[in-house]
This record gives C-alpha cells, structure tokens and sequence, in this order.
C-alpha cells in the first residue's frame, strides 16, 4: 500500500523535472537562435557597408592622382606672338596653346593632315595653355628658350591611362611577322595560324550584334502590331465620323500612323537582313573579317610602330599605319605584340589613334603620374581634368561656421530654459511637442522655408552662405535642443541642489556647476547635428547654391556651393571624368563626417562622468 502511494508523486516528480529541463533546452535554444539572427544581421550589414565602401574608394581613387605629358616647348617669341616685349601683359595674353600645338607636331612628325592634328591636340588638356602661361609669368626668362614642360592630359587620355576605358588583353605574337611595309596600308603576314584567338573574338562580337538586331526585329514586330490596330482604329473613326469639321483631323491622324507603320516594317526589315549577314559571317570558316568602327579594335605593335588591323585572317592582317614602322624587316616570335579592345572604336570617345600617340609617349618616358594636387587647389571647370573642390569646401567650411555661430547658443540657450526654467503647463509642452516633430520634418520643408523667408521676403543674397548656415540652422537646431536637454537633465540633482546649500542662486548653480558637466554630451549633439547639416543637399538646391562657382568665396555673403552640391552636379554630367570626380568628392565628404563622428566619440568618453 505504500509502495502505491508513494508511487505517484514520485512520477509526477519526474515528469516535471523532464518538463522543466525541456523548458530550458527551447530556452537555450531561442537564445542561441537569436543570438545568431542578431550576429547574421550584423554580418549582412557589415558586407554591405563593405561593399558600399569598397565602391566608392575603387571609383574615387583614380581622381587623386593624375597623368601629365612631358614635352619640349620652344617659347619663340614670333609663335607666342609677342614680338620684342617681355612686359607682363603682353606674356599673359601671349598665345601659348601655338607652341603646344607646334610641340606636338614635333613628337609626331608624321601627322600632316588637319583632323588627325586636331585629334592629337586633345590628348593634352584644353587648360594646359594656362598652366604654361603661369609658369612663363613665374618665370619669364624661359622666354626664347626650349623647356621641359609637365602639361596636364586631357580627362579621356588620363581615364586611358588609368586602365578605366575599356578592358583590353595584349599577347606576344608566337610566330614570324614580315611586314610589307612602313606607312600607309600594310599588310602582315604570318607564319601559322598565329591570330584564330583574335579572328574568334571578332566573331563572338559579330554575334552579340546580331543577337541585338534580332531583339530590335522583336521589339519592333512588337511596334508594327500595336501601330496596325491604331490604324485600324483610326480608319473606323474616320468611317464613322460624320461631322466635316473634324474629317481633316482624323485623316491627319490615320496618315501619321500609316508613316509609323512602314517605319516600323523597314526597321525589322533592316534589322533582320544586317543580323542575317553577321550570322553569315560568324558561320564562315576560315574567312577574312572586316573590322571597322562597329567591331572590337585590333593594334599591332611591330618594328617600333603600331598597325590599325581592318582585315584580318587567322594567318594574315592588313591594317593602317597609326605610328610608321622604323623597318620592313621580319619579327621574329616574341618581338611583336597584338592588343585587342573589345569596346568598338564607334561607341568610345578615345580613338585609336589617339592611343597610338599616348601609348608612344608613355614607351618614350614623356608621361609621369602623380599625385593630383589640382584637385584640392582649384575650383570648378568644365573639364574634368580641371574640376577641384577648393570652392566648394570653403563654402562649405564657411556655411557651417554660419550654421555652428547661430544654432548651438541658441539651442543651448533654448534647452536650459525649457528643462530648468520653464513651468510645466500646456504651453510648455506645445512647444516640447513641436521641437520633437521638427526633428523629423524632411529637409526639403526648410529649404521651402529658407526660400520663402530669407530671399523672398529678407531679400537675402541667393547661393550665398549666409542663406545657407540660417537653413541649415533651423535644420540642425531641434537635434541640438533635444540632445542638450538630455545632457542637463543627465546631471544629477543633487549637484545643483549641493551649489544651492552654499549660497549659489539658481542661476549661477546652472552656469557654474550643472552646464560644464553637461557640456560633453552637448558637444556631442551639437557634432552629430553638424554632421547631418554637412551631408545635406535638398535645402540647399532649394535656395539656389547650385552655383558654378569657380573662384572660392570671400565671405558669407558671396555666392558659393557646397561640397554635397558639388557631388551632385558632377554626378549629373555626362563626361566620363566627372565620375570619378563624384567618387572622390563622396571621398572627401565621407572623410569629414566619419572624424566629426569619431570627434564626438572621443568628447564623450574624454569627459563622461559616472555618478
């Protein structure tokens, strides 16, 4: 009998104790589930902001650096068109582009014709007459002489240079090449089928293009239904109408969609017959290929010269000459080289003529790279291998110190009223309410505001960074007020009721004692507000700092932009160079908000208090 009833609880026992160890288990378990969501999700933001980061510097890097062409300018008086005098007007407005056109046809003897020499001058920077014109001022000794001069290439050849055109591959040939000539058309032959690497990859782009054709056919079957039901449609209106009036319309209408109609149809048809001849083409074995503007560009390098290839078999090339070949004699394996751009020479802005000239400079040690100081020292320009930010970061330097004079006393200002001074009704709380929603307020509203207030009805000067800091002032200031509110209220009381014991009235407990304690964690809101106002852009498109501003400013109220403005028009043009000018202006941007951040980190651990 006591075996049955003691029995029972001891079953009941360990049923619990199995229920609560289960419970545990799913405990541990959820935790160490959690755990890893939390570890998974920080991992996937660290991977982005990564790849974020790596972006930017891979795209930024290129515009700190710089390539420049060494050449041997002769400054004779009679090119530079200023006869006996050596006064300094006369060398400033002397001509300086001449003498580098004329160095230019000195390196390159063999370019007579006038295209070729316009295409050449634009492998050196349409500003690099002004950097000569500012060395000779400096100097005008070198008046009548012949100096090496370092002169600044033009943005498509610096983006050549830097490997940022276009990909490109360059082989040693493998077997014997025997020109047959120096100039003009040649034609290589060569032992074995040394280029089938090369005829393939013309084909594999013939292919591309027809594959490209055949979706425009598509595209356009696509047009040509749409279009026959609008006529169609048109046709009925027209048979249905009945009143005169509106007859001539309709038939207007009907004949403009009968034209897009046999536009579209002559469309596919061209479409379909030029995508039917690449096929062709890419079928045929052992062919000879036609390379022009449409297809990958082929340079051969041999006898210290450089063949354009525009026929091209596995065994044999004819090309043009784009640098004249020192001889007729034959290359031996290993001493000739082919290079291939994939990029067809119709859709890049560089031509292979031009890289035949800069890629001669380069052999001949006439190209140095260096560190773009230009980037940092001059303003905005059209060109993109001109284009700095020293005007924008002034403005921008300029534009916080407005932004920083006006809304850190008047916030700090604002908070010790609020949390010290002010009684709690309901005014007090309207507006505690109201500082807390402009926090949120998009940055647009105050560029709407600035607009309507500061230029409209002040008449303040527009682009100027007066405007600028007072928008940015009422952007930044509700962060302020908040943060300083939460730093006061973070002193304990027993400070200010310690200053009160000895005599101290209210305010000078405030001033003396509570306000030093809390002023790292001001700074702190004050630094992270500032941050944001550097990075912000809508209000200040919205009061016109949009500005091309070449000279920096000179004070608060003459016109200027700002480093984010800056980003933004460069991010908007269409010249290549101008995209990594964006990245490293992002660069730079960054740079500042990251020490303004670590700044504000190292203010609060520096003066934190523990009570």
């Amino acid at each position: 009998m006591t075996q049955v009833m003691s029995s029972r609880p001891m079953g009941i026992a360990t049923q619990s104790k199995d229920a609560a160890a289960a419970l545990v288990r799913r405990r541990y378990a959820a935790e160490a589930r959690f755990k890893f969501y939390g570890l998974a999700a920080i991992l996937f933001s660290a991977a982005f902001v990564v790849m974020l980061f790596s972006s930017i510097i891979m795209k930024g890097y290129p515009a700190f650096f710089e390539h420049s062409a060494l050449l041997s300018v002769s400054l004779d008086p009679d090119v530079l068109d200023i006869g006996a005098a050596r006064d300094k007007d006369k060398l400033a407005s002397a001509d300086y582009q001449a003498v580098i056109k004329k160095a230019l046809r000195d390196a390159f003897p063999a370019v007579n014709d006038r295209a070729q020499r316009t295409a050449l001058t634009k492998i050196i920077s349409s500003g690099a007459a002004d950097d000569l014109r500012a060395k000779v001022l400096a100097n005008p000794a070198l008046v009548g002489t012949t100096a090496q001069v370092k002169l600044p290439m033009s943005d498509l050849a610096d983006i050549y240079l830097k490997g940022n055109l276009g990909r490109s591959s360059s082989r040693a040939g493998g077997v014997i090449a025997t020109p047959s000539g120096t100039d003009g058309e040649v034609a290589i032959n060569l032992e074995g089928n040394e280029l089938r690497e090369e005829l393939s990859v013309v084909k594999r782009a013939l292919g591309v293009r027809a594959a490209e054709l055949k979706r425009e056919a598509g595209q356009a079957t696509i047009d040509i239904t749409n279009t026959a039901a609008d006529v169609r449609a048109a046709e009925g209106r027209l048979g249905a109408n009945t009143d005169s009036a509106k007859t001539d319309q309709l038939q207007k209408e009907t004949a403009r969609q009968k034209v897009r109609l046999v536009e579209y149809e002559r469309q596919k048809a061209s479409a379909l017959e030029e995508a039917a001849a690449l096929v062709k083409r890419v079928d045929a074995a052992g062919s000879v290929e036609t390379l022009d503007g449409t297809t990958p560009s082929l340079l051969v390098a041999i006898n210290g010269g450089l063949v354009k290839v525009k026929e091209l078999s596995a065994q044999r090339i004819v090309g043009d000459a784009l640098l004249p070949l020192a001889s007729e004699a034959t290359a031996t394996a290993g001493t000739w080289k082919i290079t291939t751009y994939p990029t067809p020479e119709a859709k890049r802005n560089f031509t292979d003529q031009q890289i035949a000239w800069v890629d001669r400079l380069k052999e001949t040690g006439h190209v140095t790279n260096g560190f773009n100081w230009r980037f940092f020292t001059a303003g905005a320009s059209r060109e993109p291998e001109r284009a700095g930010i020293l005007a924008a970061l002034l403005g921008t330097l300029i534009t916080m110190a407005v932004t920083l004079a006006l809304c850190l006393p008047t916030g700090v200002a604002a908070a010790i009223y609020l949390e010290k001074f002010a009684p709690r009704n309901r005014f007090t709380e309207f507006v505690e309410v109201n500082i807390n929603n402009l926090a949120a307020v998009p940055s647009i509203v105050f560029g709407l505001l600035g607009l309507a207030m500061f230029i409209q009805v002040f008449g303040m000067p527009r682009s100027s960074p007066l405007v600028g800091g007072l928008v940015l002032a009422l952007l930044v200031l509700p962060t302020i007020i908040i943060a300083s509110r939460a730093a006061l209220a973070a002193v304990p009381h027993s400070i200010t009721e310690g200053a009160l014991g000895v005599g101290a009235s209210k305010l000078q407990a405030i001033f003396h004692h509570v306000l030093p304690l809390a002023m790292p964690g001001i700074m702190t809101g004050t630094i992270i507000g500032m941050a944001h106002a550097l990075g912000e852009t809508a209000p200040l498109l919205m009061i016109g700092m949009v500005a091309f501003i070449v000279d920096v400013p000179q004070g608060i109220t003459s016109a200027a932009t700002v480093l984010p403005v800056q980003i933004f028009q460069w991010a908007g043009l269409p010249e290549a160079g101008f995209a990594s000018k964006t990245a490293g202006g992002i660069m730079v941007l960054l740079t500042f908000l990251i020490l303004m951040n670590g700044l504000a980190i190292w203010l609060r651990k520096k003066f934190d208090r523990r009570w």
